[in-house]
């Protein structure tokens, strides 16, 4: 493994040798932050020893790649939100400078193995490339801000299929939206997102409650994990040491949601969630219902929803009956309104504005990964 420590030391006050922190840059738009985001953190962190984020301005987003999907205030909380992250900055440069590395007492800048440019079609990390302060990390397959938008424009459920088909692509009627990638680039074409159980394990703390531990259990579907979530599960954590996320499955949140909900399937959910600071356990498919071998085998002291509806199961059973004869049920209000139907009605609202946003951004990819491979053939022929 690489040292990360290779920067030199610093000297305690008592005059011991200590070595000095890593400090990691990592910067970007985190639009609609998703657990390719968390993902690229959490290889961030491990080369180093504090992760500090760069986040790009509502008006550069808008300049050089179109319109962001959340505001600047939304955005910063999510990324705060993120267990690998240290500190965040707003205002960052779209191209990445020495001296943001430099004012921020950062070693090195990391990035995906994707490529990003400026609406000129610069290379963003074409300065700290050149001065070998750049380290990539490989970009989660199968997940992108622009995809999600795409599945929200489409309408489809292709994205949570069961069986067999439960990872297949559709190809039909999407050669305009990102879920074909044998019409798309590399870069922002939709490839398959498989799950397995290191990636569970590398996004969970594998933490078990402590003895005395007062435990809270929380469940819905946490589908394009968002603001709203973020500050409800923060609530809910602060009501006990350990909080538990159950995870409804997609047939599940599809017959209390409908339409082409959920726009994450569960194991897209999972991670997520887990990539959240105030989140210690998911239950992957857990059962709708609260029941009592649930609450027995976990040991839970209190069982939270929010202030939105609850569906009964079958239109017949309150979800919350044993929790709430057990007199631990609690009913919390994050104080904020968002909702995954609100981020559905922002995109819908501005469907053209986003489409040309997608196809403009898929374009110049393109065209920076047809030049870099006509770059690699000529150095090839010399």
């Amino acid at each position: 493994m690489e040292d990360k420590r290779a920067n030199g030391d610093a000297t305690t006050c008592n005059g011991h040798s200590k070595e000095k922190d890593v400090r990691v840059w990592c910067d970007g738009c985190y639009d609609m932050v998703h657990f390719g985001h968390a993902n690229s953190l959490r290889q961030a962190k491990a080369l180093g020893d504090k992760v500090i984020v760069g986040i790009h301005t509502d008006e550069e987003i808008t300049k050089h790649k179109g319109p962001p999907v959340f505001t600047e205030e939304e955005r910063v909380k999510m990324v705060k939100g993120i267990k690998w992250v240290d500190e965040v900055v707003l205002g960052a440069p779209y191209v990445t400078t020495l001296e943001v590395l430099d004012q921020n007492n950062c070693d090195f800048c990391v990035h995906g193995d994707d490529i990003t440019m400026t609406a000129e079609g610069v290379d963003t990390y074409h300065l700290v490339k050149s001065a070998n302060r750049y380290k990539e990390v490989r970009r989660t397959a199968g997940v992108s801000t622009t995809d999600l938008v795409g599945r929200m424009l489409l309408l489809t459920r292709n994205h949570f299929r069961q069986g067999s088909a439960e990872y297949d692509i559709e190809k039909e009627g999407s050669s305009n939206m990102g879920q074909d990638s044998a019409a798309k680039s590399p870069w922002t074409g939709c490839s398959q997102f498989l799950p397995t159980t290191q990636k569970i394990i590398q996004f969970s703390d594998g933490k078990s409650p402590n003895p005395g531990d007062k435990i809270v259990y929380v469940a819905g579907a946490f589908d394009l994990f968002h603001v709203g979530h973020l500050d409800f599960l923060e609530k809910a954590s602060k009501l006990g040491d350990y909080l538990i996320v159950g995870l409804h499955t997609d047939p599940v949140v599809n017959s209390y949601k409908g339409s082409n909900y959920p726009i994450m399937n569960l194991h897209e959910r999972v991670l997520s969630v887990l990539a959240c600071k105030f989140v210690n356990e998911v239950v992957i498919g857990a059962p709708y219902c609260v029941t009592e071998e649930l609450l027995e085998h976990f040991k839970i002291d209190v069982v939270c929803h929010g202030r939105t509806p609850i569906a009964l199961e079958n239109g017949k059973s309150d979800p919350y009956a044993v929790p709430k004869t057990r007199a631990i049920f609690e009913l919390i209000d994050s104080g904020n309104e968002m909702t995954t139907e609100r981020i559905v009605e922002r995109i819908i609202s501005h469907r053209l504005e986003y489409e040309r946003r997608n196809q403009a951004k898929e374009k110049k990819e393109i065209e920076a990964f047809e030049a870099l491979q006509r770059q690699k053939q000529t150095q090839k022929a010399g």
